[in-house]
């Protein structure tokens, strides 16, 4: 009995070892476009989570105990960065499985938010959000380099993480890497028509966009969301776009600031949306990608129809 119980312990040892060694890494990140670039390179073997749901803002979001409990049990967990998530290192001090910032990777083009009057409201005191003159722009992953970046490290993790798969994993990223360059010439094609057509955001979060396909905002509508600005405020806004003429504004979903309406009205300005998140896009391998094209399709869709 002896013998053949030691056979058994030996041949359970083995099983578990492998179920060990083919178990799902689980990883969460804290917004959409990163759970979208990990998908990607997760490929066939997993789905990662994301924190934050459709419509809530990375800038302010209040975590859920249970959001607590996850961001602390997770076996990977990937966020932009104090700059962007002011609302996870106090979070994170109590974890202690691997979580990265993803603005502290090397190979990153970063920005920060210029002097010029293009990163500035139309009144001079006000700026949008936190986005102070010289601050970092962390809406780092709308630039498709920096999404390789952070690709190549969720991949190098993986594969660390669960050898059995690395293969898959480094497939996965190559052939990301490979719908990249097909997905960037997509879009130098769809936007060089409107390269120097003014427009207008209630949000300064599309620089790194804008400077990968030669765009550029003509000013930011900062308006806090609870806040209604005053008369002279709305006076200044609407010279600025009757300066301009034809152009469009563009707000983020899900919301747009209640202003809009007043700021254009009896002008020959488009309303927009132009979509950073991409909070709707299912967690699939091509779904950054599908992110980008929409942001593409939209700005240039409304500025060709001025």
């Amino acid at each position: 009995m002896s013998r053949l119980f030691a056979i058994f312990v030996t041949f359970t040892a083995g099983l578990f070892a492998i179920s060990a060694a083919h178990a799902e890494v689980n990883v969460l990140t804290s917004i959409k476009p990163l759970q979208l670039i990990a998908a990607a390179v997760q490929d066939g073997v997993g789905v990662p989570e994301v924190l934050l749901p459709p419509g809530a803002s990375p800038h302010n979001y209040a975590l859920r105990p249970s959001d607590v409990r996850k961001v602390q049990s997770v076996d990977l967990l990937y966020w932009i960065g104090p700059d962007m998530e002011g609302f996870l290192p106090r979070v994170l001090k109590g974890r202690s499985l691997p979580a990265v910032a993803v603005q502290d990777l090397p190979g990153l083009k970063l920005r920060r938010f210029a002097q010029d009057s293009h990163s500035h409201a139309i009144d001079a005191n006000e700026h949008d959000h936190d986005h102070r003159p010289g601050s970092l722009d962390a809406h780092l992953w709308l630039s498709p380099v920096n999404a390789r970046v952070i690709a190549a490290k969720i991949a190098a993790d993986l594969s660390v993480a669960d050898p059995a798969n690395a293969p898959r994993y480094q497939s996965n990223l190559k052939a990301f890497d490979e719908r990249l360059d097909a997905l960037d010439l997509r879009l130098k094609a769809r936007l060089a028509g409107i390269a120097g057509k003014p427009y207008f955001v209630f949000h300064e979060a599309f620089d790194y966009f804008e400077d990968a396909y030669g765009l550029k905002h003509t000013g930011v509508f900062s308006v806090a969301a609870e806040v209604q600005p005053g008369a002279q405020h709305v006076a200044a806004m609407r010279a600025r776009l009757q300066e301009v003429g034809k152009t469009c504004v563009f707000s983020e979903p899900p919301l747009r600031p209640r202003l809009a309406e007043t700021l254009v009205a009896g002008l020959p300005v488009k309303l927009a949306e132009l979509d950073a998140l991409g909070g709707y896009t299912p967690a699939a391998a091509k779904g950054y990608e599908q992110v980008l094209e929409k942001l593409g399709n939209d700005l240039a869709g409304c500025l060709e129809s001025l």
